[in-house]
Formats: C-alpha cells, structure tokens, sequence
C-alpha cells in the first residue's frame, strides 16, 4: 500500500462527511498546496466543488492560463477571476511588508473570495494551509495569508498537519503531473512578497521577467526554490561609458528540505554570471544583480 494511501481515504472522507450535500470552494493558485487540496476536493464532491483561480496581477508569467490549462487537462474546470485593479489599488504606497500581507489577505477573503463564495451560496472553503505556514504565522515570523481567517464559512485545511515535502508525496500518491508535485514552493502574496518597497503594475512586471529567466537558467539545478527580489533603492551603474542610476535585483537560491531551515545553493560562477549577464540585458533598467549567501536562519526564503 501507498504511504499516503490511508491519509488521502481519511481526508476525502472527512470532507465528505463535512461538506455533505453543500457546495464547497476551492482557491487554487498553481501551488503544490492548493493544486493538492483541490484534487483530494475533487475526488470527494466532484461537481459540488467550485474551483477557481483569483488573478491578483501578482502572479508568475502566464500562471493563469498555465493553471487553467494544466487543471482542464486532469478533467477539473478552473474560473479565472480578474481582480488585479482591486489588489493594485488597495497596495498603493504600502511599503511595510506586513500591511502588504495584510492587505493582501483582507482583499481576497473579504472582497473578491467572499463576494464569489455569497454568490454561489457556498458554506464551506478548501485551502491549502499547511504547518510551515501556521508555525511561522504563531510565531510572529510572517503572516502567512491563509492562517487564522474569521470567516463566516466553514475552512476545510486536509494538510495542515503535512511538511512541504509530505504534501508532495501526497500529491504524487492523488496522480498529478510532475510539474505539480514537484513545483517549487510559491509564497501566499505572491510577487509583491519579493518587491521591498511599493508594489505597482510596473514592479511588478520586473519581478515577473527577473523570475521567468531564473525559472529558466535554474531550472536544472535541483535546489528546492529560487527567486528573484527587486530592492526599493536605486543604485548607480553604468552603460555605453554614462552613468545609469537603475535597479538591484537580489537572486536568492535555496537548498531545503521543508523549508524550516535552508542553506544557500552553491551555484557555479558561471550560471551567476550567465544570471546577471541575462537580468542586466534583458530587464530594462537593471543594473546590478546580487546573491544572497546566509542560510535560514538568521535569513529566510522569502524577502519579505
């Protein structure tokens, strides 16, 4: 028998016997989590499950139709919500990180996830919390988005107990595609969790192309998450022999087996300076690139 054989039965019966003959919602954002939950909800409700996908602006290159397409392919249909006027708003010159969490949070659940979920008449939320997330929201580390919500509705979190790397085993075990049992963690507030400072359209945007090339030059070296994190300040750089006051990037690479501690991933020089030859070129206006080399702790995965 499969590891997590009894697990998946227990938690698809326990939704069962929660849910009984109501609807019930599942916000999948692409993770490992979410994609896990759903998949488990799936099985247990089948069309009583609403599942959709909020696009905050926030999200990696093309992750909603990427998401939509891979969920349609496994027979589960997925609504893309359009949200990203909302979330831009309500973060205009918010700078501290955990007002932007915040921000984040109260935009979803109580606007665009509660709006959805009264429209449908839905009594109950599927979401992919897991114990790294509760551990480091009790402790006062950061606020993770989907822990401690005061909610009118019942919240389902069948892996709330698990690591990042016993949800992957899970997932593996439910029969989803390797790109999702073996995707990199992705943080709850998305790209504005690695822009230090104001989050706009226009930051954005650099994030997402500084995180589609690491995505791409990266994606054989086995670490367990990499990102790139746009710095506030402005530095001095210099092009074509003038001075060109432009933007930091900060490549961040983690080895890591559940996130709780991680080591920075020893990269080769010549796949640093293939990053920073790449970021400096093809982003407009980044003239600096830098690594980060302190483990977790005193440092964390995320930024901010």
């Amino acid at each position: 028998m499969a590891k997590y054989h009894q697990f998946i039965e227990e938690k698809i019966k326990k939704i069962q016997n929660t849910v009984k003959d109501g609807v019930a919602v599942s916000a999948l954002s692409g993770g490992v989590d979410s994609s896990t939950v759903t998949i488990l909800s799936h099985k247990a409700l089948e069309d009583r499950l609403k599942t959709i996908f909020v696009d905050n602006g926030l999200m990696r290159k093309n992750e909603p139709e990427h998401v939509v397409s891979t969920f349609k392919n496994i027979g589960i249909p997925v609504e893309i919500i359009d949200a990203k006027e909302k979330f831009f708003s309500a973060l205009k010159k918010i700078e501290d990180p955990e007002d932007k969490r915040r921000i984040i949070q109260d935009v979803f659940y109580q606007d665009v996830f509660e709006n959805y979920r009264k429209n449908i008449n839905a009594q109950f939320v599927l979401q992919g919390t897991i114990l790294t997330d509760i551990e480091e929201t009790r402790a006062g580390i950061k606020l993770q988005h989907n822990v401690d919500i005061q909610a009118p509705y019942k919240i389902i979190e069948p892996l709330r107990t698990l690591r990042k790397d016993e949800v992957r085993e899970v997932a593996y075990e439910l029969g989803l595609p390797k790109e999702i049992y073996n995707r990199m963690p992705f943080l709850g507030p998305a790209l504005a969790g690695r822009i230090i400072g104001e989050v706009t359209p226009k930051r954005v945007e650099i994030v997402r192309e500084a995180t589609a090339i690491l995505e791409n030059e990266l994606k054989n070296s086995r670490a367990f998450q990499y990102l790139a994190i746009l710095h506030k300040d402005k530095v001095t750089g210099i092009r074509e022999g003038k001075r060109d006051y432009g933007l930091q990037i900060e490549v961040r690479c983690w080895d890591s087996k559940d996130a709780r501690i991680a080591s920075p991933t020893k990269l080769p020089y010549d796949v640093l300076d293939g990053l920073a030859k790449r970021l400096t070129t093809e982003i407009p206006g980044v003239v600096s690139v830098v690594y980060n080399i302190t483990p977790k702790p005193p440092s964390t995965i995320e930024a901010i």
